[in-house]
This record gives structure tokens, sequence and C-alpha cells, in this order.
């Protein structure tokens, strides 16, 4: 299950952008659910050291998925949010994803279904 999911990342990231490596598309989406963030504070949240995430930080405004804008906090600082490239990209992936998903959940059985989420609920306490 882990390796599926971890080829599925590969492949949702290249849907995302050709050169997109699957690290930089979950760094996408924690920027993408967590808003503007300094490099600093991105590299403390995904607990790597922060050269690894400003080569990543980099990359990805290379690509044109994330952008550098002020830091309303500190006029000296920067922080990186998604472009509007990497907006539109993130979106269209996780649309093609939840229609894909539907498709396959809706010949299950609702017993089906309760039991999936409640066996998810559990392995996520778990972990």
């Amino acid at each position: 299950m882990f390796r599926r999911a971890r080829n599925l990342s590969t492949t949702v990231a290249a849907h995302v952008h050709p050169e997109l490596d699957p690290a930089s598309y979950s760094l996408l989406l924690m920027i993408d659910e967590m808003g503007p963030m300094r490099g600093m504070d991105v590299a403390e949240r995904i607990g790597l050291d922060k050269s690894t995430v400003s080569r990543q930080i980099a990359t990805l405004v290379q690509l044109d998925l994330l952008e550098r804008v002020p830091d309303p906090d500190d006029g000296r600082a920067r922080r990186v949010r998604l472009s509007e490239l990497g907006r539109e990209r993130l979106a269209q992936v996780r649309g093609e994803r939840s229609k894909h998903l539907r498709r396959e959940f809706a010949a299950w059985s609702t017993d089906d279904l309760t039991t999936l989420a409640r066996l998810l609920s559990r392995l996520n306490e778990m972990m």
C-alpha cells in the first residue's frame, strides 16, 4: 500500500509539472494548506535542513509553482506561497483525483465505506 502511494505521488507530481519530484509536491501541498510561509518555518515544519528546503523552494519558484512575497511581519524577510499556476495545477490534479475516487467508491457498499472509514481512523490513531 505504501509503495503504491509513493508511486501515485510520483505520478501526481508529474501531472502538476513534469519536472516536479514527489517531495516537492508534498511541500506544495503543505504551503497550500498552511498559507504563505517563511523558508525556515517550512524547514522546521517538515523536519529537513534549511538548505535542503531552500533548494526545493528555489526549484519550485523556477517552475513557477511558488512565488516569493514580502513578509508582512518582517520587512526584511520573504514568504513563499503558491503562484497562480501552482494553484491552478493543484486544483486540476485534485479535481481529477477526486473524480477518479468518486467513480471507484461508487461501486462500494455503504457498509464497506463505513468499515473503511472506521479502520482508517484506527490506523491513523496508531501512527
